[in-house]
């Protein structure tokens, strides 16, 4: 069953494969993928495995027990399509994977835009469980499809959108997987591991970036991981952003400095280190 909806068949040097976070879909990329296949480069939004439905729909029956492992799958099989290593650019739970990824050097370079903490980080607050506090508290979350309400969203994710393009998102949202949920939540109890990463093995560059007003992801839990990678990672913070960041509006001035990290790191070495 072909489950990532992504063309990896065409190749190039400087090649980005963007990973989207829970309840979203490759869409959520639009406005970053425009701007850098401006810049030359090729850029790959792959839909999660059960993701790429109507939001009308229900969710897939094996949606809510789908692990992160699952996901990491099958994203592997699509990044060993191409014939070199891309940067692999992940926001929230996407930047999760996206270290997963890198830490099977699979990567070029790491980018992570508000990225979800790895097994083994004791860091999210309760913030973070106000946005997902619909999913947790059903019997058995584990094994169930799960979706925030509207105000959950508006809350944790989509506090720095506009307004009127707050339910435009919100209608665009669908089912993501209870499993996920507990591996990253509630890891600790997780006999699978699914949310680990090896840090040791990420050996390629590593950008990290948080917004000031995050709730789902607070900007202290995203210094922390930058921490984790130490000397090969750069961390940069923005006042104005919270978790929408690839949206909100300022998304420009987030995207420029990537784009400008992405050219020292690759063409000069990074020896920048902001944390």
């Amino acid at each position: 069953m072909f489950i990532i909806k992504s063309d990896c068949t065409n190749t190039m040097n400087n090649s980005i494969f963007m990973i989207h976070g829970m309840w979203n879909g490759g869409w959520c990329w639009d406005e970053f993928r425009n701007f850098f296949e401006g810049k030359g480069y090729s850029c790959f939004t792959p839909t999660l495995r059960f993701h790429d439905v109507d939001p009308e729909e229900q969710p897939h029956p094996e949606l809510g027990t789908t692990s992160l492992l699952d996901y990491a799958a099958d994203l592997e099989k699509e990044i060993r399509k191409l014939d070199h290593p891309p940067i692999i650019m992940g926001h929230s739970m996407g930047g999760l994977l996206a270290q997963i990824l890198g830490s099977r050097g699979l990567a070029r370079a790491l980018v992570l835009l508000a990225p979800a903490p790895a097994r083994g980080m004791l860091v999210l607050k309760l913030s973070s469980f106000r946005g997902v506090c619909s999913c947790i508290k059903r019997r058995g979350f584990w094994r169930k499809p799960c979706r925030q309400t509207y105000n959950e969203a508006a809350y944790s994710t989509m506090n720095r959108l506009p307004a009127e393009e707050r339910k435009k998102t919100y209608e665009k949202l669908v089912f993501e997987s209870g499993r996920a949920v507990f591996e990253i939540g509630f890891w600790f109890l997780d006999s699978n591991r699914g949310s680990e990463v090896d840090v040791s093995k990420v050996t390629c560059p590593v950008l990290v970036i948080g917004g000031a007003q995050d709730r789902l992801v607070p900007a202290s839990t995203v210094r922390k991981i930058a921490r984790r990678y130490q000397r090969a990672a750069t961390y940069r913070e923005y006042a104005d952003h919270a978790h929408k960041v690839l949206s909100e509006p300022g998304w420009q001035e987030v995207a420029e400095d990537i784009a400008g990290w992405l050219e020292m790191a690759l063409n000069g070495g990074n020896k920048e280190n902001q944390q």
